[in-house]
């Protein structure tokens, strides 16, 4: 066939020549293109002299174990960092000190973009699809994970992430592939309790899904249901991340009891450690509101806000997961990101790379502009979603700067409004999910079992 005939056949069917070709290979040239995307992405980060400063503590504190060192006296790099994770982490950091640095560094980037594309894909199967269930835009579901992953490894977080060598697409695994797992599984719930033991943000998750199970055994046992309606699989998957969790503890006080003590007594409950609370890395509201007030220290103005959005936060999550998918399409995917940005929005610290939850954000509003019939404020939040986390624009006001006199408690009102950025995100996002929550729930109750196109994709079953 001429390229001529091609041309028109694709112009009859309504696609460009190039989306033809596209469509015909779809896979192989997504592949193409996030290799060329990575590889450009990895060159940028060489020239840019990325220090992947993280990941260098982190063999530090595998070094530490390894000789028997005091984990949260330690200090590595030239920056003089501490040990800020519990102990369970410094023992999954020991085989980094097998590899000399520059595979290290390799391997940590390398591993970093697998995530990446892992995360994407796990983000698919929570989010789910309520038509088109194997295809996304008319691409099959692994074309459009490589190309998705090739856009969003350009967004500030994902570019932090790997600039420093951090661990943040591993925890955001973790807690999809739990969450993403059919209802019922026998270990849903320890990818949530691992990552709580490398770091305790995620626990949030196991906090959200025993609230969830709670409701849900009122709901049924209100309805008739008896004691078998009071154990459902939320429940279980909570208890199965605590259980999890408990068991990082105990093999940590085990292997390392002197550490053990430190963190959970002491170490802890230092904020300090972790950094400088005013300063523009930290996207946590605690951060926000020490620049507001032009001090290291907010005190108990944060605390109050914090309570009020953690309730607040996780309330939405479980009136989103109630819904269900047959009242709130992507019920699962709206509970589980209004559990994601409470847990980030609360945290005494989250730092930029933090927000690598921006990743399922963004492919739940695209699904959603493709999905509703009026998409037209789906695809400007979408577009809104990309342009606040691919705008690099937090890093325009003035930070990092050496001396005694910190930009960051000087800063002018529209300073403090960039500088916010994330979690001014972060409460739309909670509050979007709860205007769709409560309009959901408004709705009558469906007299079937509520089910979605993959039930795997759901933690509400």
């Amino acid at each position: 066939m001429s390229a001529l005939q091609q041309f028109a056949q694709s112009r009859s069917r309504g696609r460009s020549p190039l989306m033809a070709v596209v469509l015909r290979r779809p896979v192989l040239i997504a592949s193409g293109v996030c290799l060329l995307s990575f590889a450009a992405f990895w060159t940028a980060q060489r020239i840019s002299g990325v220090s992947l400063i993280d990941v260098m503590v982190y063999r530090a504190e595998g070094w530490t174990v390894r000789t028997g060192g005091d984990l949260y006296e330690m200090r590595a790099t030239y920056a003089d960092l501490p040990t800020t994770y519990p102990p369970f982490a410094a023992l999954l950091f020991v085989p980094l000190t097998l590899l000399d640095v520059p595979a290290m560094r390799t391997a940590a980037t390398a591993g970093n973009l697998i995530l990446l594309v892992t995360v994407v894909h796990l983000s698919f199967r929570l989010i789910g699809r309520s038509s088109r269930s194997s295809r996304f835009a008319d691409l099959p579901r692994p074309a459009a994970v490589l190309l998705i992953s090739a856009v969003l490894v350009w967004c500030e977080p994902l570019w932090t992430t790997l600039r420093y060598g951090q661990i943040n697409l591993l925890l955001t695994a973790l807690v999809l592939w739990d969450l993403s797992r059919r209802p019922g599984h026998r270990f849903a719930g320890a990818g949530i309790g691992i990552a709580a033991g490398i770091k305790l943000t995620p626990a949030l998750f196991a906090v959200f899904l025993a609230l969830y199970g709670t409701v849900r055994a009122v709901h049924g046992m209100r309805a008739g249901g008896g004691r078998a309606a009071v154990w459902n699989h939320q429940l279980r998957q909570s208890a199965v991340a605590a259980g999890a969790f408990a068991g990082t503890v105990l093999l940590s006080a085990l292997v390392l009891p002197y550490d053990s003590r430190r963190f959970w007594f002491h170490a802890l409950f230092r904020s300090d450690r972790v950094g400088h609370t005013e300063i523009t890395d930290n996207q946590s509201l605690r951060g926000v509101v020490a620049r507001l007030l032009h001090t290291g220290d907010p005190g108990w103005p944060w605390l109050v806000v914090a309570a009020f959005v953690a309730l607040s936060g996780l309330a939405v999550a479980v009136a989103a997961a109630s819904a269900g998918s047959r009242r709130l399409p992507y019920a699962p995917a709206w509970a589980a990101l209004a559990c994601a940005f409470t847990a980030l929005l609360v945290s005494p610290v989250s730092w930029s790379h933090h927000w690598v939850w921006c990743v399922p954000l963004v492919m739940l509003l695209v699904t959603e502009a493709l999905e509703r019939e009026r998409a037209l404020f789906w695809r400007a939040s979408a577009v809104g979603a990309m342009l606040l986390f691919c705008s690099y624009a937090l890093w325009l006001v003035p930070h990092g700067e050496p001396g005694p006199v910190k930009p960051e408690l000087h800063q002018t009102v529209g300073e403090m409004a960039l500088s916010a950025l994330y979690p001014a995100g972060g409460l739309g996002v909670l509050a979007l999910a709860g205007v769709l929550s409560v309009r959901a729930l408004r709705k009558p109750a469906p007299y079937e079992p509520d089910r979605v196109a993959n039930p795997a994709a759901s933690p509400a079953g």
